[in-house]
C-alpha cells in the first residue's frame, strides 16, 4: 500500500503517540530521532527514501528459516544456513570440490533462496525499515508487518530460527559452517531498535520471547567455538563480534557484560587494528582496502554509541599512539581524493562508503577534517537520500 506524503506529513504534526522518551533506544541517538521527527521538512529526501523502503516491505512475503530447500549438516530446517560468498567451485575437480578461494569475488549462486542469508538479509532491512517508519509517521500498518516478520523469525515454534549460527558461511567440500559467518547476524543490531519501538505494540508473551532469544543467541555468541574463532579475528570480523555481543547484551538488561565487551574493544581492537597513521592494515590487506576499511568502522559506530550508553569511552581512547579517532581521521583524508588512494581496488573507488561513518565521526570529535570532507560528500545526490540522515541532527 502507498501513502500519499501529504497525509503522512500531516498525520506527523497532529499526532505524536510514539515518543522517543519512551523508547529504551540501542543503536539509535534517542534526541536526534525527537528532533527530527519534529523536523521532517529539513530531512525529506531521506524520510522519502525510507517511506518507499517501508512500502515496499509491506509486500514482502513472510519467508522464515524453515523455508530454505537445501538443510545444513544438522538436518535442521530451523538452523541459519549459508555458503561462503568468496568461494568458488574448484575448476581442477570434476566435482568442483572442494571449492577455491577468491576475495573480493562475490559468487552469486550463494544468494540463492536455497539457504538463508538473503531472506535473512530481507527480514532484518525490512524489520528496520518498517520499525523507522512506524516511529516517523505513527501509521499502525508498519507495526503490523514488522511484527509479523519478528513473530516467524524469533517467536513461532513452527517458524523461529534457532538461536545460533552453527552452519553460517559452510564451505562445499570443506567445512559444515565457520565462527567467520557471525557477520551475517550483525544485521540485527538496527532490528533491537525496531523491537523496541514496538514495545506497545507487542503483546508480552511475544516481547519476553524475542528478549529470550536474543539472550540465548548471545550466550551462543560468548560459548560456541564459532564465537571463540570469531572474538579472535584481528579484522572487521572481531570488530562486529564486539558489536553484536555490546548490543545484545545491552538488549536483554546485561550491562555487565556489555561493559566488557567495550573494554575488550579498546584494549584488544583499538591499539592492533589500527596503526599510528589510523590505517588499518587488516583491511588494506584485502583485494577492497576502502570498502573494508570503512565496513570496519561501521561497526566501530555502533560501539562508540554503545560506550557512551554505558560509560565506556571508545571515541577517545588512545595506546600508544594508536586511536579510533586517527582512523576516522585517515579515511576522512581521502573520501574526496580517489586519485590520491595509493591501494588497488578490486571494484573501484566509491567516497560515499566513508559518508555515514563520517557523520558519526563529525559528532564524536567535531574537528575541521570531517566536516570539510562531509561538506563535499553530502551534495552527492545519494548521500541526500540516505536513511541514516535521520539519525542525526
Amino acid at each position: 500500500m502507498v501513502f500519499r506524503k501529504s497525509f503522512l506529513l500531516a498525520s506527523i504534526v497532529l499526532s505524536c503517540n510514539v515518543l522517543a522518551n519512551g523508547i529504551d533506544f540501542i543503536s539509535y541517538d534517542k534526541s536526534a530521532l525527537e528532533y527530527n521527527k519534529q523536523h521532517l521538512d529539513i530531512k525529506k529526501s531521506s524520510f522519502d527514501a525510507l517511506l518507499a523502503k517501508a512500502n515496499k516491505a509491506l509486500g514482502s512475503e513472510i519467508d522464515p528459516v524453515t523455508n530454505k530447500t537445501l538443510l545444513p549438516a544438522s538436518g535442521d530446517k530451523h538452523d541459519y544456513f549459508s555458503f561462503g560468498p568468496y568461494w568458488w567451485p574448484n575448476p581442477d575437480t570434476k566435482d568442483g570440490l572442494p571449492y577455491v578461494r577468491r576475495d573480493g569475488e562475490y559468487n552469486m549462486a550463494t544468494k540463492s533462496a536455497a539457504t538463508d542469508k538473503q531472506r535473512f538479509i530481507r527480514f532484518s532491512k525490512d524489520v528496520t525499515d518498517l520499525g523507522l517508519a512506524y516511529y516517523f509517521t505513527d501509521n499502525p500498518v508498519y507495526a503490523e508487518k514488522a511484527i509479523a516478520q519478528l513473530n516467524a523469525w524469533l517467536v513461532d515454534p513452527a517458524t523461529r530460527m534457532n538461536p545460533n549460527l552453527n552452519h553460517a558461511q559452510a564451505i562445499p567440500g570443506i567445512v559444515d559452517g565457520r565462527g567467520i559467518g557471525i557477520i551475517d547476524s550483525r544485521l540485527l543490531i538496527p532490528v533491537l531498535d525496531s523491537i523496541n519501538i514496538l514495545k506497545d505494540k507487542l503483546e508480552t508473551s511475544q516481547y519476553d520471547a524475542i528478549v529470550s532469544w536474543f539472550s540465548d543467541f548471545n550466550e551462543w555468541l560468548l560459548t560456541s567455538n564459532h564465537g571463540f574463532e570469531e572474538d579472535n579475528w584481528h579484522n572487521n570480523h572481531g570488530t562486529w563480534y564486539d558489536a553484536q555481543v555490546a548490543a545484545f547484551a545491552i538488549f536483554v538488561g546485561d550491562n555487565d557484560i556489555a561493559k566488557k565487551r567495550l573494554r575488550i574493544t579498546q584494549m584488544r581492537r583499538i591499539g592492533s587494528q589500527f596503526d599510528m597513521n589510523g590505517r588499518q592494515h587488516g583491511e588494506l590487506e584485502r583485494t577492497r582496502p576502502w570498502h573494508y576499511s570503512n565496513f570496519n568502522l561501521e561497526a566501530y559506530n555502533h560501539l562508540g554509541h554503545f560506550g557512551d550508553k554505558l560509560g565506556v569511552d571508545v571515541w577517545q581512547y588512545e595506546i600508544d599512539k594508536h586511536s579510533l579517532k586517527k582512523g576516522y581521521k585517515y579515511i576522512a583524508e581521502y573520501a574526496n581524493k580517489p586519485n590520491e588512494w595509493e591501494y588497488k581496488e578490486l571494484k573501484g573507488f566509491d567516497g560515499s562508503k566513508a559518508y555515514v561513518n563520517l557523520l558519526y565521526a563529525k559528532k564524536a570529535y567535531e574537528e575541521a577534517v570531517f566536516n570539510d570532507a562531509l561538506s563535499d560528500l553530502v551534495k552527492e545526490k545519494e548521500n541526500s537520500k540516505k536513511v541514516a540522515n535521520l539519525l542525526f541532527k
